[in-house]
């Protein structure tokens, strides 16, 4: 039987349990509770490591389980709450947490995925730094518009101009990132051939889904959260919808599919088709993001830009 490896991971510390021993401990979520980790889990003969997506807090751990050599797999925090509660496991507490993810896997059985390297992972922290600092561009260009003092409005255009600044920072950062892997300035030239495609959306695919041009289209849309999944019962047929996935991946997807269903030849005639049989704009939409998504997918895997029928 395989030796499975729950770790909860909160800021301070790393609470793990062993499946299918039932023990339980905990460590400093540190460079020298890794290393503590690492020889424990080592001693155990663990097959698979898994830990939840906490927003940045499991990244030393990742990395630092990977490195040494162990699967790890990063699991869907709503995934694993669902499962608690399909279990009857109501209560919830770190060590309880961990004895949950690691049942979880033993129950799934998840696909273990290779991680992102070193130059992709920095891409990946340089891309999301840009959309931070744009959406506290808009927010405070939205206050500008609101303020009526004459020194309010002197401290946001100062604080813009120096948002404005960092923003150039780092695009030239992001280009320079690019132009050290022949690799990604090829896909970055292939994907931006596609009307709608910019650097922005192009960038955020290499460094969010290095899996283009690997899967099919199904697995690529369900890879991102665009794949439809149905409510049905008996004669009931409730409404389709999307979620899950990778929501960066997905939020770059909306912002080209508008811009693509006004200037992409191709896109337009598809979404205004969907609209004229009676689809609502938003379902149009979603569906212009997945066959886009299916195009972006197929270029890569091809190696051939972008051509008008």
């Amino acid at each position: 039987m395989d030796i499975i490896i729950g770790i909860d991971v909160s800021k301070d510390r790393l609470d793990i349990a062993v499946t299918p021993s039932g023990e339980v401990f905990f460590v400093d979520n540190s460079h020298a509770g890794l290393e503590e980790l690492v020889s424990r889990l080592k001693t155990e003969r663990a097959d698979v490591v898994a830990l939840e997506a906490t927003g940045g807090f499991e990244t030393l751990t990742v990395a630092g389980l990977s490195a040494a050599g162990f699967a790890v797999l990063v699991v869907n925090p709503a995934q694993v709450r669902a499962y608690a509660n399909a279990i009857g496991r109501r209560a919830k507490t770190d060590p309880i947490d961990a004895a949950v993810i690691a049942a979880f896997v033993a129950a799934t059985h998840p696909e273990i995925r290779p991680l992102r390297d070193a130059e992709t992972q920095a891409l990946s922290e340089l891309v999301a730094r840009r959309r931070q600092i744009v959406q506290m561009i808009v927010a405070e260009e939205n206050r500008l518009r609101m303020v009526q003092a004459q020194q309010a409005q002197k401290s946001i255009r100062r604080l813009l101009a120096a948002l404005r600044r960092e923003l150039e920072s780092l695009d030239a950062d992001m280009d320079s990132h690019i132009r050290k892997s022949p690799l990604w300035r090829v896909r970055e030239r292939l994907l931006v051939s596609v009307p709608g495609v910019g650097s922005t959306t192009a960038r955020t695919l290499l460094a969010e889904m290095p899996e283009l041009g690997s899967l099919d289209r199904r697995q690529i849309a369900s890879l991102a959260g665009l794949a439809p999944w149905t409510r049905q019962s008996g004669q009931w047929k409730g409404k389709s919808f999307i979620g899950g996935g990778r929501g960066k991946v997905r939020a770059v997807l909306f912002m080209a599919a508008l811009v693509a269903s006004r200037h992409n030849p191709i896109l337009k005639t598809f979404r205004d088709r969907l609209v004229a049989a009676g689809k609502p704009k938003i379902v149009a939409i979603v569906a212009t993001m997945r066959k886009l998504l299916t195009i972006l997918n197929a270029i890569i895997r091809d190696q051939k830009p972008w051509q008008d029928a």
